[in-house]
């Protein structure tokens, strides 16, 4: 009975340090962004709220950002870093209480990564500069794309666009 329990033993911390089930091999390394910081310096450049959404994957509460009513022709960037994430031409009303794209600016300006946190599984959008956390992508969105861009509007700035 006591070699059972040795035995069972060992599965148990093999199976816990990924060496059984390959969990540690199979495991993707976290990408290396460009622009990069401590958290406190992270939280010297970001508001609370901001600090919250971008580097804790927090969520603001829905109908509260106030890029939600931003209609001007521009463009939306990375609250943390400036990069540019969304174009004006492509924002529309979801009525879900979140700014909404159809598209990013371009395919490289934002990475995606499966999210099964909540007891949910969804797509989460991070900015691909500096990794912070902008929202999710759904697919119940408007043609041409059929995607959903659900965007905190805090993890963002708008800059608009020049006039000529």
């Amino acid at each position: 009975m006591k070699s059972w329990y040795s035995a069972m033993f060992l599965v148990v911390v093999l199976a816990l340090t990924g060496c059984v089930t390959g969990l540690a091999s199979a495991q993707k390394p976290e990408k290396k962004y460009k622009v990069t910081h401590t958290r406190a310096e992270w939280r010297k450049l970001l508001s609370p709220e901001a600090f919250d959404v971008l580097r804790d994957s927090g969520t603001e509460r829905a109908f509260t950002g106030k890029l939600l009513d931003e209609h001007g022709k521009g463009v939306f960037v990375c609250a943390g870093c400036g990069q540019e994430l969304f174009s004006s031409d492509t924002k529309f009303d979801s009525g879900t209480g979140w700014p909404s794209f159809w598209k990013p600016i371009n395919a490289k300006a934002v990475d995606q990564v499966e999210d099964h946190s909540d007891d949910m599984d969804r797509t989460e959008v991070k900015c691909a500069n500096c990794g912070g956390h902008l929202g999710h992508v759904f697919d119940d969105g408007p043609q041409p794309t059929g995607l959903r861009y659900c965007m905190n509007s805090v993890a963002m700035k708008f800059v608009p666009a020049k006039q000529k």
